[in-house]
């Protein structure tokens, strides 16, 4: 099985170590989650493990990971840009293995993942398909290879619920060890049997990680309760110390003004005083001595901070959207038919539907229409960042309108808010994570005062820790949501309505039974 020893990170460009003394080792039925918050390494551990060369250029690396030639399966967060260009079939030929894969244990892989023969030798550009397509045929080509170690770095991202649901039954009954990174705390919830949890405290500056032989439930329970009874703790010593020190300091004044007040002709009674002053003092020493075994009061990553206006609001009555399509196509592909949403008000509006159905398309032909109103103020989210981030801008020069010191000045606490360091706020977006890419968006997007948000896969590249701040915000958010999502937690808790897009238009979901 795969060891790691004495594992540190550290970034080569700000010097900030990320991991410091990480040791695990892999057994057979192991499912262990990595989590964390956006841009703390967990997608860099992933790659290390599986290939050092993937992240030779931007971290630098101490420690032994032993492999005992196990063969890793890799599913990156994100596709490589040179293997956008291939078609399906040129993607599937660079694994090696495919060739040896026969037609009937092909189509059994194809058959799990809802994959067509027809999508495979279409001669179709990877680039064209949707996120959930691309994610579903890199898990066909890793389990051609076969292997005996699972890497998955956000498996759920982009897949639609019935494909998620295949894939949490794929890690439960997994007899070979599976290391994944996920955003989903459903698909966390129900798979995880251990939990490495990483972790940057005192504003970035310290990694520290915490390993855990349970569920994420059971973990995320047990360290809310650890972490409550430390500060209760802490807080009641605190008080007793500072009760303590009040007494203390009471008779030292009264030994002090003694010894100033006593008369010279008293000698006898001086002499007592330098010892009783001298008792005094040894008191102190141990009282301060005392204190540095006091019980710490617990240090966490700082939670993200992201508000949306209070003042945003849209009436009851209020058309935001009324949308009737006979058609909705890509190109000259058939999507779906007679598709109609209406939308009033300050309602939050969830779509689901199978990959390739068309969501995304839907939500661009909704965006299309909603920016160009003047009697609303509409922002999009897409799924792919890159449609709005400019690349080369660092996440200041992104947010910035006139470019005053005081505008910057702001910005930068925003962005400090959502534990942006101030290197990374420096830094071209080019180089951020995909968390740290949707945070940019998001602060954006409550910078706009918009009060209709439009949102494809609002949660998916936010750790499952950061997820619950998100989803307050957007369910006490006064405006409109009209999004594509399939995080289960999210649609419960967030959206009023949700409808499921098909061939035959927008149909109505009772969220009970998702």
């Amino acid at each position: 099985m795969i060891q790691l020893k004495n594992i540190s990170m550290t970034h080569k460009k700000d010097l900030r170590q990320i991991v410091e003394g990480l040791s695990f080792s892999l057994e057979k039925g192991d499912k262990v989650a990595v989590i964390g918050e956006e841009g703390n390494g967990k997608s860099t551990i992933l790659k290390l493990i599986y290939n050092e060369c993937l992240v030779e250029d931007y971290v630098e690396y101490s420690g032994e990971i032993i492999k005992n030639n196990e063969i890793l399966g890799y599913l990156p967060q994100e596709l490589p840009e040179e293997e956008k260009t291939k078609s399906v079939y040129e993607y599937l030929l660079l694994e090696p293995s495919f060739f040896e894969t026969d037609p009937k244990e092909l189509s059994a892989l194809l058959g799990k993942w809802k994959l067509s023969y027809e999508l495979v030798y279409s001669g179709q550009c990877m680039a064209s398909l949707s996120g959930g397509e691309k994610v579903k045929l890199q898990m066909v080509r890793m389990l051609a290879k076969k292997p005996t170690v699972f890497l998955l770095d956000e498996p759920s991202n982009d897949i639609d619920m019935e494909t998620l649901k295949w894939l949490e039954n794929f890690i439960q009954d997994c007899s070979e060890p599976v290391v994944y990174i996920s955003h989903d705390e459903m698909l966390l919830e129900n798979t995880a049997n251990k939990i490495i949890h990483i972790e940057q405290i005192q504003r970035k500056s310290r990694p520290r990680h915490t390993m855990a032989a349970m569920g994420y439930r059971q973990y995320v329970g047990q360290r809310i309760s650890s972490l409550k009874r430390q500060e209760q703790l802490a807080k009641k010593e605190r008080s007793e110390y500072e009760k303590q020190k009040e007494r203390f300091q009471k008779i030292q004044q009264r030994v002090e003004h003694e010894q100033n007040v006593i008369s010279r002709q008293n000698p006898h009674g001086g002499q007592l005083l330098k010892k009783k002053m001298k008792a005094v003092k040894s008191m102190e020493r141990r009282f301060e001595k005392n204190k540095e075994t006091m019980t710490k009061m617990p240090e966490t990553e700082a939670s993200m901070y992201v508000r949306f206006p209070k003042e945003t609001s849209l009436p009851a009555a209020k058309r935001v959207l009324d949308v009737s399509l006979a058609e909705l196509k890509i190109g000259d592909k058939m999507l779906s038919r007679d598709v109609r949403l209406f939308v009033r008000g300050s309602e939050k509006i969830g779509i689901i539907g199978k990959n390739g159905a068309g969501k995304t398309t839907l939500l661009k032909r909704i965006a299309a229409e909603l920016l160009g109103r003047s009697d609303i103020k509409a922002v999009y989210m897409p799924q792919n960042y890159q449609e709005l981030l400019e690349q080369e801008k660092t996440p200041v020069e992104f947010l910035e309108k006139t470019g005053t010191k005081e505008e910057q000045t702001t910005i930068r606490t925003y962005l400090g808010s959502l534990k942006y360091t101030k290197e990374e706020m420096g830094r071209p977006i080019a180089g951020l994570s995909g968390g740290q890419k949707a945070k940019l968006l998001l602060l954006k997007m409550s910078m706009c005062k918009a009060d209709v948000l439009l949102l494809d896969e609002p949660t998916r590249n936010f750790s499952p820790l950061s997820n619950p701040v998100i989803r307050q915000q957007l369910r006490e958010y006064k405006g409109a949501i009209i999004s594509i999502s399939h995080d289960r937690k999210y649609l419960e808790e967030v959206c009023e309505k949700i409808y499921e897009l098909d061939a035959g238009g927008l149909h109505p979901v009772d969220k009970r039974f998702l």
